[in-house]
């Protein structure tokens, strides 16, 4: 049940953590299509800002043209009045022509004689309505337009007239308006870099948020655009003084940065799962070591008792007459549940590593193995001619011997040979068990040392669990296959390391 819920738990992780991510690519998409169609509508709202830009400003020009042309017929009127009502004669009724000059009181006015000397002058300052020669004004009479007309003899006067103070104060309202409002539009509408070209789509006729380099530089400009390009689509706009152009424009800083805002997502719910699979892990190993560990230490103690007996027993048979050959082997199985009952005491706690000469640990072992098993099992142990000394638990590396040349007999099905033999190279010692029998598959090499996996009947699968866990983290070397031939044998290696 545990093992069928295991992997069902790490699956539903996983599909959970796919369906979470999936769900923020979607919406995160969806986001970006409407803030990338926003953009696009800014755009053309700026595109056509220009554009009805264009067509106010030239006819709010025509407008003021003819306003320009309107106040200087007034000015000429004003004029001709003026000099009429100068040559008229006493009894002339000059009413009309008063009237048209008291009528004028927006248009600056000055008429002036063919020399120069003032003859009228009407709204305007003071300090000109003083003055008596045109030539006072300096250069202020570039302010003023001019109109020459003619009278009889040859002779003629000069007016001078600019626009009213109505004109100007208008003119100036307006653009302030259009100004303002065509600034503001373009500021909240195009946030964007943005290139117009005319219709050929090389040459730039505006830009906006470009760097003027860039601008200046034609071949950075079919760059850009290029680029410009393969973001968005441009869009078509006429302008009145262009005709057909295409407005080129780049995604803004931040909808370019949320595109990548989903995979910073996944990355931090990615970072979650693996540590919450990790800590998953650890947990199901930290329980697995609890059982192991009060597993062990149970075993160890009871069989302290029954151990104890069998030592109290030996004794007697020792003094009773009979053949002292079978408490002497009674002896040796008992002190061996002595040292395996140490061996799972000692389960779940940092051992102790001595000075050890690991030659006559394992020629023991083989001594007292091979009486032991099947007798067409042969083990050989071929002994180095001097001392191998390691840093080691000598319970726990026995366990280790234990287990491999155990595993090589069941391979062999009680038949066959198990060689033992000891290599150094440096500061490094090799210690091989081979035998001939049925060999490992390749695919089930690395699964042999996990918890649980066993070949036989009847087994926990826990041993070379155990002997792998005892060499690689207690004497820090390492256990695996070294080579395996399938129906001709497995050689296993443990490799440790002499001290320094």
């Amino acid at each position: 049940m545990n093992r069928l819920r295991k992997p069902f738990l790490k699956w539903l992780l996983f599909a959970s953590a796919v369906a979470i991510f999936t769900a923020i690519i979607i919406y995160s998409n969806n986001l970006i299509k409407k803030i990338a169609q926003e953009e696009r509508q800014r755009i053309e709202i700026w595109a056509g800002a220009i554009t009805y830009k264009t067509q106010i400003i030239n006819e709010t020009e025509r407008f003021f043209d003819s306003i320009r042309i309107e106040e200087g017929n007034q000015a000429s009127i004003f004029a001709k009045a003026v000099k009429k009502v100068a040559e008229a004669s006493l009894y002339e009724d000059i009413t009309f022509y008063q009237d048209i000059i008291s009528a004028n009181k927006t248009v600056p006015t000055i008429i002036a004689s063919r020399t120069g000397d003032i003859d009228a002058a009407i709204n305007l300052p003071d300090s000109i309505l003083r003055m008596r020669n045109i030539r006072e004004l300096g250069d202020a009479i570039l302010e003023f337009d001019s109109l020459k007309l003619s009278y009889y003899h040859r002779d003629y006067v000069m007016v001078y007239y600019k626009n009213s103070h109505i004109y100007g104060d208008f003119r100036e309202m307006i653009d302030n308006l259009l100004e303002s409002f065509f600034e503001e539009t373009v500021i909240n509408s195009a946030s964007v870099p943005v290139i117009i070209t005319d219709s050929t789509q090389i040459n730039v006729v505006a830009a906006g948020n470009i760097d003027s380099s860039i601008i200046n530089a034609p071949f950075k400009v079919n760059a850009k655009l290029e680029k410009m390009r393969e973001e968005n689509e441009p869009i078509v706009l006429d302008w009145l003084d262009h005709g057909k152009c295409y407005v080129f424009y780049e995604e803004s800083t931040v909808l370019k940065q949320l595109r990548l805002f989903p995979y910073i997502q996944y990355g931090i719910i990615f970072v979650f799962v693996l540590i919450a699979y990790l800590l998953f892990s650890v947990t199901r190993r930290s329980e697995e070591n609890r059982v192991w560990v009060g597993m062990s230490k149970e075993t160890a103690h009871q069989l302290g008792t029954p151990i104890s007996s069998l030592m109290a027993w030996t004794e007697l048979l020792k003094e009773m007459p009979v053949d002292q050959s079978i408490p002497k082997e009674i002896s040796k199985d008992v002190h061996r549940l002595e040292t395996i009952a140490q061996r799972f005491s000692k389960i779940g706690s940092v051992p102790v590593l001595e000075e050890t000469d690991i030659v006559p640990i394992i020629d023991d072992f083989t001594n007292y193995l091979q009486t032991r098993i099947s007798s067409m099992v042969k083990i050989t142990f071929d002994k180095p001619d001097h001392p191998i000394v390691l840093p080691l638990n000598r319970q726990l590396f026995e366990w280790v011997i234990e287990n491999l040349c155990k595993n090589s007999a069941d391979a062999m099905n009680g038949k066959g040979s198990i060689t033992i033999s000891i290599t150094e190279e440096k500061n490094k010692v090799f210690i091989d068990v081979t035998d001939t029998g049925k060999g490992i598959p390749a695919k089930m090499q690395r699964r042999i040392f996990s918890p649980g996996y066993t070949s036989k009947s009847r087994g926990w699968g826990l041993g070379l669990t155990l002997a792998r866990r005892i060499i690689n983290n207690y004497h820090k070397g390492k256990l695996f296959v070294k080579s395996s031939v399938i129906d001709q044998g497995t050689t296993m290696r443990i490799q440790l390391s002499q001290k320094s």
